[in-house]
């Protein structure tokens, strides 16, 4: 993240409140995502992290307040609007297609972007044939980023959940999306599969933008280049990794004592419990 561009944001989200009844679940919230930066949203059980991404991905409509990407108000656009302009997501739930093959799922990703579509390509309209060549070109060259180009013939039904996860996000990347969105991306992954996921996020990061909403703070805290943290709804803190690592709030409201090197908790301080 250098240069001019780093001072613009991709997406931007000013005093978002979002009330669900009487539960105010944001309030006056705001958030940037600059270029080819990674952005993690933290925070407590509770803290606002699922709504906030929520709102980004245009599951959710704002109350109140204002959402920006690259300068344009796109306040109340629904998901697929986003993703025609550039916005892709990768859930916790995954929404893969367990009866067809890596590469296919992959393809439905990408059908958005083509000019006849996975779909057509299927039905050998005009057009298709060639257009899905290039899209299988262009979905092998992300398997193969993501290392699982070898598993593009296997029916996604049988994968391991962590291949699994890797197949949807391809899906996401496939569309060459300008914001990459991540939905709890460590979740259910080892330590070593985790640092791996690591290492893609940094990689990508060279060339989109990235919000990442993570309770795994070792990896958070390695990957990510600025941070906002919620508490009860409300924007507590935000900074690099450096700077939240040593705030008063964060250190009482997220985790009740310091943090070691790596981001985490020391035993003897930390609340306990999970924070999603």
């Amino acid at each position: 993240m250098v240069g001019a561009d780093a001072h613009r944001s991709v997406l931007s989200m000013d005093d978002i409140t979002v009330r669900f009844g009487g539960v105010v679940a944001l309030d006056d919230v705001s958030v940037e995502v600059r270029p080819r930066e990674v952005l993690g949203v933290i925070g407590p059980n509770g803290a606002g992290k699922t709504t906030l991404f929520n709102v980004a991905c245009g599951f959710v409509p704002p109350t109140l307040g204002r959402i920006s990407f690259e300068g344009s108000d796109v306040t109340g656009w629904r998901p697929h609007q986003l993703v025609d302009h550039g916005v892709a997501r990768s859930l916790q739930g995954l929404g893969l297609f367990d009866r067809l093959s890596v590469i296919d799922n992959v393809l439905v990703g990408a059908d958005q972007h083509s000019r006849s579509g996975f779909f057509s390509s299927l039905l050998a309209t005009p057009g298709g044939a060639k257009d899905q060549r290039q899209l299988t070109d262009r979905a092998m060259a992300v398997l193969d980023r993501l290392g699982i180009a070898e598993r593009a013939g296997s029916v996604v039904g049988g994968l391991p959940y962590p291949l699994r996860k890797r197949v949807a996000l391809a899906r996401a990347l496939v569309a060459e999306p300008k914001l990459l969105l991540l939905d709890e991306p460590a979740s259910g992954l080892s330590e070593t599969e985790m640092t791996e996921l690591g290492d893609i996020i940094v990689d990508l990061a060279d060339e989109i933008s990235v919000m990442l909403v993570e309770h795994h703070m070792d990896l958070v805290m390695r990957v990510c280049h600025r941070l906002a943290v919620l508490d009860f709804g409300r924007k507590i803190a935000s900074g690099t990794p450096d700077e939240v690592r040593n705030d008063p709030a964060v250190l009482e409201a997220y985790l009740g004592g310091a943090l070691d090197d790596d981001g985490a908790a020391t035993p003897q301080d930390a609340k306990g419990g999970s924070h999603a």
